[in-house]
């Protein structure tokens, strides 16, 4: 899987179902639905990053 770039991910299509792993993939409704809630377009890339890697981890 390549590098997608963060704000991106709240705009991506979710999967039907979750997969409820410990570090969730990037088209994952939950990482979807966190990635809305934060405002990525006012943040660095640096910050944009880490909120991703926070979503997934959750």
């Amino acid at each position: 899987m390549g590098k997608t770039e963060p704000a991106k991910v709240a705009r991506l299509r979710p999967k039907k179902k979750c997969c409820q792993k410990s570090t969730r993939c990037l088209r994952c409704p939950v990482v979807i639905h966190r990635m809305k809630k934060i405002d990525c377009d006012g943040m660095t890339e640096k910050q944009a990053r880490k909120a991703l890697k926070k979503a997934r981890a959750a």
